[in-house]
């Protein structure tokens, strides 16, 4: 239902319940008689009502947005970190739409698409993530490359973290990364995310 539908729906409706207990402005035989005077507790409920339903409103449409970008998400993850690109100072990029599980789970997991942007013969895209675990410790998961236009990757810990780092770089022809760039993703960021 459209907000401006809701809205003069309600409008309608307390005016014409208001048309009984209005006050008029002149006597009985003038034609000030005819016009009803709304009470103040009439334009109070219409303001009232108008402003919730332009709340409601703009909760389904942030709730419409949030669904939209869940649908694009890989499965068994719950925030969207964003976009990862390599460093500048090359003429081409990797980048890595980056996806991560919630903190509390046993294995966490970063996922996401990771694409090569990069026109030179033999470069390629790489992600990797190193994980900073709950009990102490840091480790790195297997690199993730492509030397397609895109590819999906999934990279998990071995067992609850506090916070990982996501490096994307790419790969020379040798297979050495280089122009490499590093997001740091802690629990404290994105806890009021919206999942």
């Amino acid at each position: 239902m459209r907000k401006t539908t809701v809205i003069g729906g309600a409008l309608a409706f307390v005016l014409a319940a208001g048309l009984p207990a209005a006050a008029s402005t002149g006597s009985p035989g003038s034609p000030e008689a005819a016009v009803p005077v709304a009470s103040t507790a009439s334009v109070s409920a219409v303001r009232a009502t108008a402003s919730a339903a332009s709340a409601n409103a703009v909760r389904a449409a942030s709730a419409a947005s949030v669904s939209a970008v869940r649908a694009a998400a890989p499965a068994g993850t719950k925030y969207h970190w964003g976009p990862v690109r390599s460093a500048a100072g090359h003429s081409g990029r990797a980048a890595a739409d980056v996806w991560v599980s919630d903190f509390s789970a046993e294995t966490f997991v970063v996922s996401g698409t990771l694409r090569d942007r990069d026109a030179h013969r033999g470069h390629c895209a790489y992600v990797r993530a190193r994980f900073h675990y709950a009990g102490g410790g840091t480790g790195w998961a297997r690199p993730s490359t492509t030397c397609r236009a895109s590819a999906p990757f999934r990279l998990s810990s071995d067992g609850e973290i506090t916070r990982v780092d996501v490096r994307v770089c790419l790969l020379d022809a040798g297979r050495v990364p280089f122009r490499c760039h590093v997001d740091p993703v802690k629990a404290e960021t994105i806890a009021a995310w919206p999942r």
